[in-house]
This record gives structure tokens, sequence and C-alpha cells, in this order.
């Protein structure tokens, strides 16, 4: 089995490996999808979809072995604040949902004609303390959105 090669230039030598960090990635993303979608006020369901929707999307188009797609805090806390002020400005949750939907898909693209045209290259001149400072700053926002409802309370809607 070592060796031997599918037709797309899979090596068979990884299945193990591939199939058990597939498991223990669905194991941990789910319930992870499911607070982010709770957590941007889409709820539950949306997270769980979108978790779906991102795995068969990643695996369609490829990737490389280290890539790992699935929900990320970062996310959440943009998505949380686009769908509050849709919501808000709209006066409307239907309205405002679409507006945020729209703004998502919007971005999807922006984001894919960035990667063709190819600027994730400079990505590497970003200084690690900015990075660090973004991470520790999101991070700082879901423990304080936490509070509410560890205390028995609604989240606040926006950070």
């Amino acid at each position: 089995m070592p060796g031997r090669t599918l037709p797309g230039g899979y090596s068979l030598a990884f299945l193990k490996g591939d199939l058990s960090g597939g498991l223990v990635a669905g194991v941990i993303a789910l319930p992870l999808a499911l607070a982010f979608g709770v957590q941007s006020g889409l709820g539950a369901a949306a997270g769980l979809y979108g978790a779906i929707a991102l795995g068969i999307l990643a695996a369609a188009l490829g990737g490389t072995r280290t890539q790992a797609s699935g929900p990320t805090g970062p996310m959440t806390v943009v998505s949380a604040s686009v769908v509050a002020t849709a919501i808000a400005t709209t006066g409307s949750v239907e309205a405002g949902l679409g507006i945020a939907l729209l703004a998502f898909l919007c971005g999807g693209i922006l984001q894919v004609v960035l990667g063709l045209v190819g600027v994730g290259k400079y990505v590497k001149f970003f200084p690690y303390p900015v990075v660090s400072g973004f991470m520790s700053g999101v991070g700082l926002i879901i423990i304080v959105l936490q509070i509410w409802p560890f205390l028995g309370s609604a989240s606040p809607k926006s950070p």
C-alpha cells in the first residue's frame, strides 16, 4: 500500500492520517461551528450549514497539506458585527440578513480576486506583533461577549 497512488496523484500512504485528521477536525469543528453560528446572531443551523458548505468548497477546490478550513474566531466577530449593524440599519431581520449575506458574498468575491492577483504573498510582511495583537483583541472580544450568557443574560448585539 505505501507508494501506491490514485489517478489524481494522491498517495494511499497518507490515507490513515488523513482519515484520522479529518475525524478529529470534524469533532472539533462541529461544536465550534454551532457556537459561532449562535454568537453571530444567525443561529446554530447557520453555523452548521456554513461549516458544511466551507468543507465541501475547500475539498472541491483543493488546497495544501497543511491547510485547515473551518470556522474561525475573527470571522465570527466580523459576522456578528455585520449582521447586527445590517438588522439595526434596516429595522427588519429579513432585510438585514439579506444585506449581510450580500456583504459576505461581495467579501468572498473580493477574496477570490485578491487571491488570483497574488496579493497573499505580501502577508509575510505583516509584523508579528500586529498579527498577535489582532488575534489577542479578537479573543478578548469573544471572551467579553460571553460574560452575559455566562451570567444568564442575553448577549449584547455589538462588541
